[in-house]
């Protein structure tokens, strides 16, 4: 099990701790003071009206996950000493800062909507608002601090790289494509998912056929990505065409579900998330054009010798073990020590 073994890495584990921990200790709170304070039974109100109560748990649930999920994906770029996934990380921050600003304003919304029809105590939101305000001066500050970490990571990974892989200047193009393609896909499941998440809830009508085709969503999108995965590592070609033209579908059903939440017909029923899921699909669309691209560059890059670099092997140090994204001496051969040029 890898353990941080350096002062940036644990410096980078603490920071990101931290930063989960209090969001997530304001997050609870604001989750606790909106369930103990909610009245009256919404189940037998118009579903129109009960929207915004099921808004509230949904911001705040998922909000909570996606720093949990930040977690993991800090453990993971450490212990595979992926520079790309570190710098992703902090990207990754600054968009739970953006839903950090959004997610004020929805449950503001949602607040007004339950005080109007008597289904909260009206002071939940001048006792909520400070906690709601203090959670994106964190993730700012995090922010900040995760970046200077991560420039003193980039450093410290990058001999890590380089006896892995030689001086081959190609080689590094490629591998660097396929770090950046792998790391997209692990970034993708989250919005992905938070993006579908979130528009269930305002899914009112079980029996709706888009309904049906929102919940199919959620196991296709995660059997494609770890499928993605599979078919670059085992650099197959028609896997991957068969992956693009997916993502090229998925492209499509976000464009459409974006245009959707627009349409005058539909302006009521998603007025209380609208903010959150324009958020959440705007960065999913340039999420899966940066996959897509990726994806083609990655396929171009088959059969070019970079296979036998991404496969499962141990290193030399009994403290540090290669997975997918991680470069193996090669053992059918001797690494040229002369530095190639294009």
């Amino acid at each position: 099990m890898y353990t941080p073994n350096s002062l940036w890495t644990w410096a980078f584990v603490v920071v990101a701790i931290v930063q989960a921990a209090i969001v997530l200790a304001f997050e609870a709170y604001v989750f606790a003071r909106f369930q103990t304070d909610q009245k009256g039974d919404v189940s037998h109100q118009e579903p129109s009206q009960t929207i915004p109560s099921r808004t509230i748990p949904t911001f705040l649930t998922l909000y909570i996950f996606g720093f949990i999920y930040q977690l993991i994906l800090v453990y993971d770029a450490l212990r595979l000493k992926n520079t790309i996934q570190i710098i992703g990380l902090c990207i990754y921050n600054v968009g739970l800062l953006i839903y950090a600003a959004v997610q004020m304003d929805q449950i503001n919304q949602a607040v007004v909507a339950l005080v109007s029809t008597n289904n909260i105590d009206p002071r939940i939101w001048s006792e909520a608002q400070p906690f709601l305000l203090a959670i994106p001066c964190v993730i700012a500050l995090g922010t900040v601090l995760l970046s200077i970490v991560a420039w003193k990571l980039y450093d410290e990974f990058a001999w890590t790289i380089y006896k892995h892989i030689s001086a081959d200047l190609r080689m590094k193009r490629r591998y660097l494509t396929f770090q950046i393609y792998i790391g997209l896909l692990k970034f993708d499941f989250f919005f992905f998912l938070g993006f579908t998440v979130q528009f269930l809830v305002v899914v009112v009508n079980v029996h709706d056929v888009e309904f049906a085709l929102t919940i199919a969503a959620v196991p296709i999108t995660i059997i494609i990505l770890l499928m993605a995965g599979y078919f670059t590592r085992k650099e197959s070609k028609p896997g991957m065409i068969l992956i693009i033209g997916l993502y090229f579908a998925a492209l499509a059903y976000f464009l459409f579900k974006l245009v959707r939440m627009y349409e005058p017909s539909r302006a009521q029923t998603y007025a209380p998330v609208r903010k959150s899921l324009t958020t959440f699909a705007v960065i999913t669309v340039i999420l899966i054009i940066l996959t897509i691209v990726n994806a083609c560059v990655c396929t171009n890059n088959f059969d070019k010798g970079l296979k036998p670099h991404i496969s499962k092997r141990k290193l030399e140090s009994e403290d540090e073990k290669v997975t997918m994204t991680e470069m193996p001496n090669l053992a059918h051969g001797p690494v040229p020590s002369r530095m190639t040029i294009d």
